[in-house]
């Protein structure tokens, strides 16, 4: 296996764990309706999957909600309703700390919406502001992964072909859309097994 030179990471379930039926729970409190009801007109439907591939902006969503459901919550409670789901999977946390010492280039790549960004981006998690300067957001680059659009774009982000870019990501099918796309890419199951999955790749960082 060839030394990657760059690193693109997952966000969601690799380096920030989340849960979606939370965000039913609390949008849900806010809106005045079930969880399920949430889950039926975000999840359920093709509503979320079109915010995170940038068809829709934040009003667009939330009006769509609002009609989905036939509620009209307040549109900044209910965007953080939806995106405070969020916590470190504080055992990355040294890893990436040491990766980003070693100078190894890295980013993220995610499959994310507007909403969800700005709340894990506004410095609540430093991990993510100060080791990452690399970019790959579905929703600007129009397209979720597994899709080859999305590598394209983030091969192209981060000025390095494709086979010299290493990629890991908790689901097995956007991993199978890396490879697909030329990437060298590991489904993540723990922390420990990634760490062995870079060391084979001739990466050296003190961990």
């Amino acid at each position: 296996m060839r030394t990657p030179r760059f690193l693109y990471f997952d966000l969601g379930n690799v380096l920030l764990n989340f849960d979606h039926r939370q965000a039913c729970r609390q949008m849900g409190d806010v809106a005045g309706i079930s969880a399920d009801k949430v889950w039926d007109v975000v999840f359920a439907s093709d509503l979320e999957l079109r915010y995170e591939a940038g068809e829709l902006d934040d009003r667009q969503f939330y009006e769509a909600f609002c009609q989905a459901t036939d509620s009209r919550a307040d549109f900044d409670k209910l965007l953080l309703a939806g995106s405070e789901i969020f916590t470190p999977n504080f055992s990355m946390s040294p890893l990436v700390a040491a990766l980003d010492a070693a100078r190894y280039p890295l980013g993220i790549l995610s499959n994310t919406c507007p909403g969800h960004w700005r709340y894990c981006s506004d410095g609540r998690y430093g991990l993510i502001t100060e080791a990452f300067h690399f970019y790959a957001l579905s929703y600007e680059l129009g397209a979720c992964k597994p899709a080859a659009k999305i590598f394209e774009g983030a091969a192209k982000l981060a000025g390095v072909p494709a086979e010299e870019i290493f990629f890991v990501d908790d689901v097995a099918a956007n991993v199978a859309g890396a490879k697909a796309a030329g990437f060298d890419a590991v489904q993540y199951t723990t922390t420990p097994q990634l760490v062995a999955d870079l060391r084979a790749r001739g990466l050296k960082f003190n961990y």
